[in-house]
């Protein structure tokens, strides 16, 4: 018996060995089930009128804040890992492959306070960023924290990142620096900061004590906010507020449209992986569908062989689905298309055409094939062809 009265050990369990025991887990998991998620009812985040920020901004570096500027500014393609971090931190939290979620609010209340953890471990990683002597970072031989927020100018700053001489040793050695990061997954919209913290910079309470003293204003875990009047002491790196986020393809989907990818069931079965990718890519032709928006419609281990797959069952369809090899980019290109790279795909319906059509075009074995209008999307499809994955196209016969 178990130490629990009347819970005998399953001695089956006890027996058998490490696959037998995988089997018997997997045989009533329920991680693993189909789900679906309603829209979300609420926005991502606030960005509070005294916390609005512009794009394009030409500020003056600092001095002391200069050396961390110039660290950023000087890694290559920095910009644009940036902003694929923040994507990635939180893909990684929505799990999809596992969960099917798709929107920052399908979380539950603790993995939404993981996110600043994920941006921080995922900017570290990227960047290569060394362990600071009294914060996590050291940049240019100096210590730095960062901070994420959903709410633009919500980060909360502990005492350890600047000096107060109430705060005893609980408080810091310095007034340090912190990069301060947010995103909106709602608006694509993402920024990065860099500010100098100090007591004044923080927030106060209105009310003063007994002996007319100011307060400072700790939540509860003794951290504060910065002040609305310190937005102009940070300097936003990239010029500001910037809103190429890599969108969340399901998120940005038209409610119809995704409901019919992502369907409970179909003709009274429940629908395979395999179909859901399918009305994928029927429902989403001519954009780029990256590996998370796969592996998050299939919700399976093997989701991007359905997006291979999905090729065989479209084909009759009319509908090409290409991806980053063979002679994939080249029709993408010939045919005006967003070029896939690798973990990425992109469909298109065809329609054969003659020598002289003024449209982008490939020809494949002396057809022409090229992207179907408006008007012709209603025509019976003629079967798209079996492109050639070793070898390019006939050419790439693409019209100006």
């Amino acid at each position: 018996m178990t130490i629990q009265m009347g819970l005998p050990f399953p001695q089956d369990a006890a027996q058998a060995g490490m696959q037998e025991s995988r089997a018997l887990a997997a045989k009533h998991s329920r991680r693993n089930k189909f789900r679906t998620w309603d829209p979300p009812g609420e926005i991502m985040g606030k960005v509070p009128r005294e916390w609005r920020i512009q794009s394009g901004l030409t500020q003056h570096v600092p001095d002391d804040l200069a050396p961390f500027v110039e660290w950023f500014y000087n890694q290559p393609e920095a910009r644009e890992r940036f902003r694929w971090a923040l994507r990635d931190s939180l893909d990684e939290l929505l799990d999809g492959r596992r969960t099917g979620r798709w929107a920052y609010q399908h979380l539950t209340k603790t993995e939404k306070t993981y996110l600043g953890t994920a941006v921080e471990v995922n900017l570290t990683k990227e960047f290569d960023i060394e362990n600071g002597i009294d914060l996590d970072w050291s940049i240019a031989g100096l210590d730095i924290d960062c901070k994420f927020s959903k709410d633009l100018g919500g980060w909360e700053i502990p005492m350890e990142m600047y000096r107060c001489a109430d705060h005893g040793e609980r408080g810091g050695r310095a007034d340090h620096v912190a990069v301060l990061t947010w995103m909106n997954d709602d608006t694509n919209q993402w920024a990065a900061g860099i500010v100098r913290i100090t007591d004044e910079r923080l927030r106060w309470k209105q009310e003063r004590d007994a002996n007319g003293a100011r307060v400072r204003a700790y939540n509860r875990d003794n951290k504060r906010k910065l002040d609305h009047g310190a937005k102009s002491e940070v300097h936003w790196l990239w010029g500001g507020l910037q809103t190429d986020l890599p969108k969340n393809l399901l998120l940005h989907l038209e409610r119809e449209t995704r409901e019919r990818i992502l369907p409970t069931s179909q003709a009274g079965r429940a629908a395979s992986g395999q179909q859901r990718v399918n009305h994928l890519f029927r429902e989403v032709p001519n954009r780029i569908i990256g590996r998370q928006t796969v592996l998050t419609v299939a919700q399976q281990d093997d989701s991007p062989k359905r997006a291979r797959d999905a090729r065989i069952a479209l084909r009759p369809k009319g509908i090409i689905v290409l991806g980053h090899q063979g002679s994939h980019p080249h029709v993408a290109r010939a045919l005006d298309l967003p070029v896939p790279i690798k973990g990425e795909w992109i469909s298109t319906r065809l329609v054969p055409v003659s020598s002289d059509d003024a449209r982008p075009k490939f020809s494949l074995e002396g057809q022409f094939w090229a992207r179907a209008r408006e008007d012709e999307l209603h025509l019976e499809p003629e079967p798209a062809p079996d492109l050639p994955y070793t070898r390019e196209i006939d050419g790439q016969n693409r019209s100006s």
